[in-house]
């Protein structure tokens, strides 16, 4: 059985493995997005399996299913699959049913393929704002409760990290990313530098540089990816940059 990541959107930025692989699948599982990213690497004869967003289980579950009864299983995420994708929700749901993925005849292998996060698409898109030490926290409290999240993204502010943030907003969700900033503004300066980055790779990609003191007002949706720069991220002709230090290191006595 396949996991496979399909990168940021576009067919260029999907790896050959994936496509590989894609094309020996004799049925592929996703949401329904996700497989109209797929469907020109499929082969005409693979069955085709959509399903809606949350509907995560269902998918692994029914992916679960088909591998063990002897299908060639493909279940696709966008990104990479092991970033808040299904190879989480598979391999757990395959321990708690004591699937075999280690040796004997009834073993069942997995292989995870990876593909472009969001999280790297987005940056390179921004320009080099990943250049030092970063985490990424997602917002949704739909699996973390709102309180552990609140925590990390004090913590990861006052650590100085660049803080690249998931599912920053939806209509359920409205007001999470405005608590989020007031977090975040708590130990770092209204001014601190923030990248936008919509729909990677896909119609109707945008990339915006804001401010985290105007991030609430800003547009963003599922579909975005935002990233907080640390305290040292600048933005140079368009570009949002957190430096490593090479230039103060090897160009001062320049």
């Amino acid at each position: 059985m396949d996991i496979i990541g399909l990168g940021p959107g576009h067919p260029a930025g999907l790896t050959k493995e994936a496509a590989d692989r894609l094309a020996a699948a004799e049925a592929v599982l996703g949401y329904g997005l996700y497989l109209e990213q797929a469907k020109p690497f499929l082969n005409p004869a693979c069955l085709v399996y959509p399903s809606r967003m949350t509907q995560e289980m269902d998918r692994a579950e029914a992916a679960l299913d088909l591998a063990l009864s002897g299908k060639k299983a493909a279940l696709v995420s966008g990104g990479d699959a092991g970033v808040y994708a299904m190879a989480g929700a598979v391999f757990e749901l395959a321990a708690a049913r004591k699937v075999n993925l280690s040796e004997g005849l009834e073993r069942l292998e997995i292989k995870v393929i990876a593909g472009v996060p969001a999280l790297i698409a987005g940056a390179a898109l921004l320009g080099a704002p990943l250049t030092h030490d970063f985490c990424a926290i997602s917002l949704s409290d739909r699996l973390t409760p709102w309180p552990t999240i609140e925590k990390r993204l004090d913590l990861a502010s006052q650590a100085g990290l660049v803080i690249a943030l998931y599912n920053p907003k939806s209509h359920g969700r409205s007001w999470h990313l405005t608590r989020a900033a007031e977090i975040l503004s708590q130990n770092l300066p209204p001014t601190t530098p923030v990248g936008l980055a919509a729909r990677c790779g896909r119609e109707g990609q945008n990339i915006t540089l804001t401010t985290l003191a105007d991030l609430p007002q800003s547009q963003v949706d599922m579909q975005t990816l935002v990233i907080i720069g640390n305290p040292t991220t600048f933005v140079y002709q368009g570009y949002l940059i957190t430096p490593r230090g090479y230039a103060q290191k090897y160009l001062k006595n320049q």
